[in-house]
């Protein structure tokens, strides 16, 4: 059979059930499972044969969605975890340690941003934010000999830039380390960066992925394409033994494919435990099944309503890459062809007081922390995702006080500009 389509992946890759088994994903609600053998035990927590022990570690049900997930981006390994926080994190503190550095693009999330720049640096991990938009030779300017990784968002929540992703890979290889890009907003069903030289992938699949606000959850997918063994001093991790798994070398044992995610698993959800529940990745498979039907609606609505408020004289300036007068349409076209994501930002005159009268007149959009779901919700980032940050770095984000996210959702795009317009009267 040729390879399968997106919307056939998103039914029904992951799980394919045998004769007489279920035919959804069952959810293993299960702590531990049972061996007759001590030593079959054993091989599990040596690493030499596969199965399950413990679910702090890894559970059916979340690998099935986690293949899945795996299959979207076209990678060669893949894990679920806690939330996209969480995926974040590991997918940063798997490779680097204290005393590493990382480069990193300004315009990420703000709770990504107060991850890196506060936490991971309180734990002797140091962050050096660059313009996404700079070139080459300004962006490498920020490596040094202890950098492991480089750190992107396909498009950034909420500033909406577009990153050049085949441009970050190319520094970042030159540098000898990988590119980790956060694919969140477009989903792989607008974009997927591994076709564009990312080596590791991130998602919160608390957004479009789950799609109805259900249950938080994040996913790491490695490309298994980037060459460890070749940089083996800068990544000891995964390129020397680990004793506290009898010795075992992640890239020997498990081949470039397999090494980090393997890792990653072994060491960092068996010591921290951010496991997303399997209940969880059962509703996050839900969601995954409708992904590609879904998307198009939310990407329809958010291009109207971008349109329309582009020619609104109380809108100071819209951000959506679909249109052809922002700044990042040629990109948007280069890797978004499809659409981008349902996420609209746009700066009202008069800041954040008339932003706030804004989304207090809506009556369909909800004032949530939230993004990316079924139903159309609004906030202010300023005043709250991204409160933690200074003028000065909000001003590197790309956010400005007044700026307002939308996230369209999938009502009826009329109703959603009618009660868009009727907010903007009352400002």
């Amino acid at each position: 059979m040729n390879k399968k389509g997106i919307g056939t992946i998103s039914v029904q890759g992951g799980y394919t059930p045998k004769n007489g088994e279920p035919r959804q994903v069952p959810i293993v609600q299960s702590t531990t499972f049972k061996y007759d053998l001590a030593d079959d035990m054993g091989a599990l927590f040596d690493l030499e044969a596969a199965g399950y022990f413990y679910t702090r570690l890894q559970n059916p049900t979340n690998d099935s969605v986690a293949a899945k997930i795996c299959e979207l981006e076209g990678g060669s390994a893949a894990m679920l975890t806690s939330s996209g926080q969480t995926a974040n994190f590991f997918a940063i503190f798997n490779i680097a340690g204290c005393g590493d550095h990382v480069v990193c693009s300004t315009s990420i999330y703000g709770g990504t941003y107060n991850l890196f720049a506060v936490t991971l640096k309180r734990m002797g991990i140091d962050f050096t934010f660059v313009d996404p938009d700079a070139d080459e030779e300004e962006i490498s300017a920020a490596f040094k000999p202890n950098t492991k990784a480089m750190f992107g968002e396909t498009i950034a929540n909420p500033a909406l830039s577009v990153l050049d992703i085949e441009k970050f890979a190319k520094i970042a290889h030159v540098h000898g380390v990988p590119l980790i890009i956060d694919n969140t907003f477009p989903t792989p069903i607008n974009c997927r960066p591994i076709e564009w030289g990312a080596d590791i992938v991130t998602h919160s699949t608390t957004k479009y992925m789950d799609g109805h606000g259900v249950a938080v959850g994040g996913a790491i997918i490695d490309s298994g394409k980037f060459d460890w063994n070749r940089y083996a001093e800068k990544f000891p991790g995964l390129t020397t033994p680990d004793e506290s798994y009898h010795g075992v070398t992640y890239t020997k044992a498990f081949g470039l494919e397999g090494a980090y995610i393997t890792k990653a698993t072994a060491q960092l959800m068996r010591d921290l435990g951010a496991i997303q529940a399997p209940q969880n990745a059962f509703y996050l498979n839900m969601g995954l099944e409708s992904l590609h039907v879904r998307m198009p609606r939310h990407c329809q609505n958010a291009q109207l309503v971008a349109e329309f408020l582009s020619e609104h004289p109380k809108v100071k300036e819209v951000t959506y890459c679909g249109l052809k007068s922002d700044k990042y349409y040629e990109l948007g076209q280069k890797y978004l062809p499809n659409g981008s994501c349902g996420v609209v930002s746009f700066e009202l005159e008069g800041g954040k007081e008339v932003a706030k009268l804004f989304m207090e007149a809506l009556k369909i959009a909800a004032i949530e922390t939230h993004v990316a779901d079924a139903r159309s919700c609004v906030l202010n980032p300023a005043s709250t995702t991204h409160r933690q940050m200074n003028d000065e770095e909000l001003r590197s984000a790309g956010i400005a006080p007044g700026l307002v996210r939308l996230s369209c959702g999938l009502e009826d795009s009329q109703d959603l500009i009618d009660d868009i317009a009727q907010a903007l009267e009352k400002c």
